[in-house]
């Protein structure tokens, strides 16, 4: 299922935290970005198709300001973004390269795309965070990419934080961070996620009028039972 302007509707309105238990149960364990946190903490949630770039190791003869001009740059990959997209680096954890600064994340913004997630880090903080685009990432650190990383491709399979992501995959991020929904599960989570964050809310609200957990959360027979009929009631609403 390709993200349509429904299904990124809805997504934007589930939490990250409601989207790993529904992934949960689905089997998938692996979904979170590990490192890939909001620079900024006041970020609404955002959805889009990942878009994968990926670095290795630094190789000194690779990895030098000349190679800032190869056709297979950081610079081309960024041309090549669709709008509406997230960027997913792999960088492999490293904290002491940053993996794009004020100028590349000022052309990613230009060009409309949506996010940068990264398990490495920026430099340029204070211009990156002035272009407004939205980034995830590990933190910050003065020295550039060639540091420490070798840029090799984009648009193919990356480990990001641990996580396989492959281009159009959906990414969601938040306060809570980033995570990864297979494209081929789309149109099921799509279809689960506003229950199941209803569900939760309801819960919570349960807590708050003072009910204890055991039989709650999990529900038992009886608290399905009241929380079918609360649902009915509300259906009976609208």
């Amino acid at each position: 299922m390709a993200l349509t302007q429904d299904a990124r509707a809805v997504l934007e309105q589930i939490t990250t935290a409601t989207l790993t238990t529904i992934l949960l149960k689905k089997g998938l364990r692996n979904v979170w970005i590990r490192g890939a946190m909001p620079l900024r903490d006041d970020r609404t949630r955002l959805v889009g198709e990942a878009f994968t770039l990926r670095f290795v190791p630094a190789r000194e003869d690779l990895a030098t300001p000349a190679s800032w001009a190869s056709p297979i740059s950081t610079r081309a990959a960024i041309e090549a973004m669709p709008e509406g997209c997230i960027a997913v680096i792999d960088a492999m954890g490293i904290a002491d390269a940053g993996v794009f600064g004020d100028i590349l994340c000022a052309r990613m913004a230009k060009r409309g795309v949506t996010a940068m997630i990264t398990d490495g880090v920026v430099r340029d903080l204070g211009g990156v965070l002035d272009t407004g685009l939205p980034v995830w990432c590990r933190g910050a650190a003065a020295p550039p990419s060639v540091a420490g990383l070798t840029f090799v491709g984009w648009q193919e399979t990356v480990g990001c934080g641990g996580v396989a992501v492959i281009p159009g995959d959906v990414i969601v991020a938040d306060r809570d961070g980033a995570v990864v929904i297979p494209q081929a599960l789309l149109d099921e989570v799509v279809s689960e996620a506003p229950a199941q964050e209803k569900l939760e809310g309801w819960i919570i609200d349960e807590v708050g009028r003072g009910a204890v957990l055991p039989g709650l959360y999990p529900m038992n027979a009886e608290t399905l039972a009241r929380y079918e009929a609360w649902l009915e009631t509300e259906e009976g609403k609208a």
